[in-house]
C-alpha cells in the first residue's frame, strides 16, 4: 500500500501527523458516501474529511468500521457549522456517535460564525481538545486577522486553516503569514478551482505521463499543503491517490504557481 507523507499539526502532548492527501466527502450522500469512503480506504487513503453539514457522518462511520483498518491508523476530520454555535458540545457528541468513534483527529469551525472570529466558540474547541474528544483543532475559511483574534483571546492558535486552494489560488504572502503562525494550509476544491486545460499544466502532465489532476495534487504534496480531493468514481479515487510515482521540478512548481493572478 502506498503511504502518503504527513505534516504535523500542533497539539498538546506532541504533534498530530495529518496525511497530505486526504479524501473529501462533500456532496456525497447515502450509499455514495459509504461506498466511496470504503473504496478510498481500500486504495490506501488514511485521511477522511467530513462535516456535520454534509449529513453523511453516519455513512462515513459505517465505512470506517467496515473497512477493517484500525481506527488509530485513520485521520478523521469533522466540522462545526456556524449555525450550531452555542451547541458545540452536543454537536460534537452527535458527530462522534454517528462516526462510531470516541474521538476525531481534527475538529474545525466550518465558517466564521456571523462572519466573526468567535473566540467563545474557539474556547469550546479548546475544552473539547482538553477532554480528549479531539486531537487537534482548527478553522476553515478564516482570514489571518480572524486567526490572530482567536490567538489573542485564548493563547491557542488554530493548527490548520482549511481554505479553497490550488495552484491558481497560490498566494506567497498568505502562505508566509500562516506558516509564521505555525498554521498548516489545507486546500479544498483543488480541481474545481484549477483550469485543468491550462497549457502549462497540460504540458507538465504530459511530460510525466500523468493526468493534470495528479499534477495539481503533487504540487500540494511537494509544497506541504494538505489536499482533500473528492470523487465517487473508483478509478478517479485511485488516480488521485497515485501521486508518488513522479516528482515536479522547482521550475515546474513555479510555472504552476504562475497560474495565480499577480498580487501587489
Amino acid at each position: 500500500m502506498t503511504s502518503i507523507p504527513t505534516v504535523p499539526l500542533r497539539a498538546p502532548g506532541g504533534p498530530v501527523p495529518i496525511p497530505l492527501i486526504g479524501f473529501g466527502t462533500w456532496q456525497s450522500e447515502g450509499d455514495d458516501a459509504y461506498t466511496s469512503v470504503r473504496t478510498a480506504l481500500d486504495v490506501g487513503y488514511r485521511h477522511i474529511d467530513t462535516a456535520t453539514m454534509y449529513r453523511n457522518e453516519e455513512q462515513v462511520g459505517r465505512a470506517l468500521a467496515d473497512s477493517g483498518v484500525a481506527r488509530e491508523d485513520i485521520f478523521v476530520t469533522t466540522k462545526l457549522p456556524p449555525d450550531l454555535v452555542g451547541r458545540e458540545r452536543e454537536t460534537l457528541e452527535a458527530s462522534l456517535r454517528m462516526l462510531g468513534t470516541d474521538y476525531v483527529d481534527l475538529w474545525l469551525i466550518h465558517w466564521p460564525p456571523n462572519k466573526t472570529a468567535s473566540p467563545a466558540t474557539w474556547e469550546r474547541f479548546i475544552e473539547a481538545q482538553a477532554a480528549g474528544q479531539v486531537r487537534a483543532i482548527g478553522v476553515s475559511n478564516y482570514s489571518v486577522a480572524q486567526i490572530d483574534e482567536l490567538t489573542e483571546a485564548t493563547g491557542i492558535t488554530p493548527a490548520i486553516n482549511q481554505i479553497p486552494w490550488s495552484p491558481a489560488d497560490y498566494d506567497a504572502s498568505l502562505v508566509e503569514a500562516l506558516s509564521s503562525r505555525e498554521v498548516v494550509v489545507e486546500g479544498y476544491s483543488p480541481f474545481k478551482r484549477t483550469n485543468l486545460e491550462d497549457p502549462a499544466l497540460v504540458e507538465i502532465a504530459q511530460r510525466h505521463g500523468v493526468d493534470p489532476t495528479q499534477v495539481v495534487l503533487r504540487w500540494h504534496l511537494q509544497r506541504s499543503f494538505v489536499a482533500i480531493p473528492k470523487s465517487v468514481t473508483p478509478a478517479r479515487i485511485e488516480r488521485n491517490f497515485d501521486v508518488l510515482g513522479f516528482e515536479l521540478s522547482e521550475d515546474e512548481l513555479t510555472r504552476l504557481e504562475a497560474m495565480a493572478p499577480q498580487r501587489s
